[in-house]
């Protein structure tokens, strides 16, 4: 047994990102899954089964995800620095819509010292220093604390400390895991893995809902989403990365199936926490959505609200049984 994921090498760039069979099989099984989408809604929309409204939508929505997957993908199968560049700009991103719906960016600093953090601990990821990857974190609360201070301004103190430490915890801190997950030398399929699997979570819970649906989960947090819509998820995510993780972690310690399925539980569990999570935010504030910059989606932060605590989850979980990420060389920029 050893801690580092079944491929041959650490694979350098775009030419061997296609080594592992289960990258393979992501890529193309996304690719025809959009593909027989499109061809669904086409066939619907020439028998007239479907109303112009509906099929707008229908197209927007598969429109998007077509400009996603290859955002998504492209970075993860590029290599280890776009990767860890793409997860930094997603933070920055999703960052810039949280500060518009609550209000931080009137607080320019605060929003500057969030800003930093954000680049400093995916610098941290970049250069695999872990040490100052979870040193960061507490280094940054102390840091949004006191930024304030000499403005002698106590009046909202609390509310605007809180709001800034919010988002380094969930932007900087948290979402960074996905990009620090890139020092494995084989990142690649684990990370496409929960990439897709986050996304097949909120599909099978919205289908699982329509179909089955009755009693609510939480109908004042998201009045859309039912208990059944939330056990067809957590099966349906649980059985496909326990399944497809397999040739991932052969020969390491997450090799036994017990340990599979119980990295899918965290996977599908921590996906739909951070999508109430973000619920919670958006009927707190009193909006619909994040932003509209993906029709049919909504904002940045709605699509990938799941990674913010599936990120975590899933590295400490990893790092605890095979101490994912701490192979190679460290400190590469700094040392």
């Amino acid at each position: 047994m050893n801690g580092t994921l079944a491929i041959p090498v650490a694979p350098p760039g775009l030419g061997r990102a296609f080594e592992h069979p289960v990258t393979q099989g992501i890529v193309i099984a996304t690719v025809g899954v959009l593909l027989a989408a499109s061809l669904i809604i086409l066939a619907l929309q020439m028998t007239g089964r479907i109303s112009p409204s509906l099929r707008k939508e229908l197209w927007l929505r598969t429109g998007a995800w077509g400009v996603l997957l290859p955002l998504m993908l492209g970075p993860v199968l590029a290599g280890r620095e776009w990767t860890i560049l793409a997860v930094t700009l997603l933070g920055i991103f999703c960052l810039r819509e949280y500060d518009r719906a609550t209000g931080l960016f009137r607080e320019y600093l605060l929003a500057g010292v969030v800003a930093l953090g954000i680049l400093l601990v995916n610098f941290a990821a970049l250069d695999h220093w872990y040490g100052l990857y979870v040193a960061l974190w507490p280094l940054m609360g102390v840091l949004i604390a006191v930024a304030t201070i000499p403005q002698d301004r106590p009046e909202g103190y609390i509310q605007r400390v809180g709001l800034a430490t919010f988002a380094f915890m969930l932007f900087g801190a948290s979402l960074a895991h996905l990009g620090y997950m890139a020092n494995d030398p084989g990142y690649r399929p684990l990370v496409l893995l929960l990439l897709t699997a986050v996304a097949l979570n909120d599909v099978a819970a919205f289908t699982f809902g329509k179909l089955f649906g009755r009693k609510k989960l939480l109908p004042a947090t998201s009045p859309n989403k039912t208990i059944a819509g939330a056990l067809g998820a957590l099966t349906t995510t649980t059985l496909l990365v326990a399944f497809v993780s397999g040739p991932i972690f052969a020969g390491t310690a997450m090799e036994p199936l017990w340990l599979r399925l119980v990295l899918g539980v965290i996977v599908s569990v921590a996906g739909q926490l951070g999508d109430l999570m973000l619920s919670s935010i958006k009927r707190d504030l009193g909006i619909k959505d994040m932003g509209t910059v993906l029709p049919g989606h909504g904002g940045v932060l709605d699509r990938f609200n799941s990674l913010l605590l599936v990120s975590p989850a899933v590295f400490h979980f990893l790092r605890w049984i095979m101490d994912l990420g701490a192979a190679g060389p460290h400190r590469l920029i700094t040392g």
